[in-house]
């Protein structure tokens, strides 16, 4: 258990289940000592063992939210995937006809970690509504991680960063080069925001989503977890919206209000109305009796 008691381990995968719904198995616990003891020296204690002692005897929630941070991933680059994107400007026709006296499109790029993937829409928005004249589009990035959402609205991104996923024409059409960094320009920058927000908790969104991407979260879930964002999502989109997961991401034997859209892979319609399920209950009484 990498000098982890058993006890402990579960008290960590109870606290993160809990506050991320990260479903962390006991094949994935040496994750716990390679990123949790980083947060333990920052935080100033000498080592992870008396970082955890402490947790345990009382409630933090800046260590909390700190520990959370550390465990959850933030793995992206612009236009992952590639094919999401397409399949996003084969929607907008009929997105466009049933919007056709608001003239915009909302989205919601959901777990956006640094945000790649919102501007990534944007670029894609751009340039779909460049011969579309009177359309606009809005754009929400939600994320659980304060540090990712600071890089996010800051809009800079290193040397490596920027070239995993865009051409050099997208490069020099979207982003100023600074020094060694590229920032996102002022024009696309407006049409994007970012919010904290966290998944398995009620959201405050005030107008409901076109579309929503959700892509590559719910593998990290279990099936009551997946069903509980889900609905959770599902309160925020409009009717007959559209929800983008991953290509091998399933709703298969979960309550939700989605149909899968044929011949789209990882593509799900919004149903009707949806009402949040109550929060789980399970990792709460774990953390309380410790």
């Amino acid at each position: 258990m990498n000098d982890m008691t058993q006890q402990d381990f579960e008290y960590y995968q109870a606290l993160l289940m809990q506050h991320s719904g990260l479903a962390l198995t006991s094949e994935k616990s040496y994750l716990l000592k390679t990123r949790l003891t980083p947060v333990a020296s920052s935080l100033g204690y000498a080592n992870l063992q008396d970082m955890t002692l402490d947790m345990r005897n009382k409630t933090d929630v800046v260590m909390t939210k700190k520990i959370v941070e550390a465990m959850t991933t933030n793995e992206t680059s612009f236009f992952r995937d590639a094919k999401p994107f397409q399949n996003l400007i084969e929607m907008l026709p009929r997105l466009m006809e049933k919007n056709a006296i608001s003239k915009t499109i909302r989205i919601w790029s959901a777990a956006c970690s640094t945000g790649q993937e919102a501007y990534s829409i944007a670029m894609t928005l751009e340039e779909y509504f460049a011969d579309k004249p009177g359309w606009r589009y809005e754009i929400v990035g939600t994320d659980i991680s304060e540090n990712a959402l600071s890089r996010a609205r800051k809009g800079e991104f290193n040397q490596f960063e920027i070239q995993r996923g865009l051409t050099i024409q997208k490069m020099v059409q979207y982003f100023a080069q600074e020094g060694s960094n590229w920032r996102i320009k002022e024009h696309l920058q407006k049409h994007v925001s970012f919010q904290y927000a966290n998944l398995l908790e009620n959201m405050s969104m005030i107008r409901k989503f076109d579309v929503v991407f959700c892509r590559n979260v719910l593998i990290y879930f279990n099936k009551e977890t997946k069903a509980h964002v889900l609905n959770n999502i599902g309160c925020h989109m409009a009717n007959e919206g559209i929800l983008f997961l991953g290509a091998c991401e399933t709703i298969v034997n979960l309550e939700v209000p989605y149909n899968p859209m044929k011949n789209y892979n990882g593509l799900f319609e919004k149903r009707s109305e949806s009402v949040p399920i109550n929060k789980m209950q399970h990792s709460q009484s774990i953390l309380n009796a410790s």
